[in-house]
């Protein structure tokens, strides 16, 4: 049976985020998924055609706190970022934030990674944005190596570290599995290049490219890569259209409970996992 994750609210309605994660796995859910952004430069203004959207966007709270304090409350749901802003973060710090959220959490963390679409925001962190791509790659494959080695230390263009010790290592073998957002023309090559998981917004075009990663997971002689439809809206046959074609996990919205009704849509997706079942 297909498994659902939930795309958990911004802030812009004030809620018990706890509460909400509890009631959450009491009603089956898998997984939370939270987003991110460090902060929104003002000049975003001139980029975004939906004001309330950019509303919310200015009120995320910290990802890794947000799911520390979900995890503390919780015994079972997974723990991920959908995304977490890779480029915006120094993997020598990053890498220890999320192991310890792995270890302390009795391994449940998803990393859900993109590269960011606001020049402005990736410009005040540093990162240009024709260079952003390369720069999540670097971080990416830098985080890998402060998760499993010993004694680390990597090279690249963006990223350079001589040999270091880190610790805690993550509780799952390998670190937290790394699902690469973004539905662009080369996303399915960036996927296995070096992430464990597609990511994708719900749209009409996820199900054919499912089958053009496969080919390409085979043709690099890597194992199927999973598929994980992000932001889905709350429709039996479309879920089970994605379960049809393999996909173990579907995150479902939880956008539309701006009204502040979080115990309406709990109880919502909770018949829809009933139906799916």
């Amino acid at each position: 049976m297909v498994r659902l994750g939930v795309q958990l609210p911004n802030p812009i309605v004030p809620y018990n985020v706890v509460a909400t994660a509890q009631a959450l796995e009491a009603a089956g859910v898998d997984a939370v998924l939270v987003s991110e952004h460090t902060h929104i430069p003002v000049a975003t203004r001139a980029l975004v055609a939906h004001p309330d959207w950019l509303e919310g966007c200015k009120r995320f709270p910290d990802p890794w706190i947000t799911l520390a304090l979900i995890a503390a409350n919780t015994t079972s749901l997974r723990l991920g970022t959908g995304v977490a802003l890779l480029p915006q973060h120094h993997p020598l710090a990053l890498a220890k934030t999320i192991a310890t959220l792995d270890v302390l959490s009795g391994g449940r963390v998803l990393l859900g990674i993109g590269a960011g679409w606001n020049a402005p925001e990736l410009q005040h962190h540093g990162v240009a944005m024709r260079q952003r791509f390369a720069v999540m790659r670097e971080h990416a494959l830098a985080l890998r190596e402060l998760w499993t080695q010993e004694v680390a230390e990597f090279h690249g263009r963006f990223v350079d570290f001589g040999p270091s010790w880190q610790w805690p290592k993550p509780l799952q073998p390998g670190g937290p599995p790394i699902a690469l957002g973004g539905e662009g023309p080369t996303v399915l090559q960036r996927v296995v290049d070096y992430a464990d998981i597609w990511l994708p917004n719900d749209h009409d075009e996820v199900l054919p490219r499912m089958a053009e990663l496969a080919a390409l997971a085979a043709a690099a002689g890597r194992t199927p890569i999973p598929t994980i439809p992000y932001g889905v809206e709350h429709d039996v046959e479309r879920i089970r259209r994605y379960a049809e074609a393999g996909c173990e996990l579907v995150v479902v919205d939880f956008r539309r409970a701006r009204d502040g009704d979080q115990v309406a849509v709990v109880e919502e997706i909770a018949a829809l996992i009933a139906r799916l079942a």
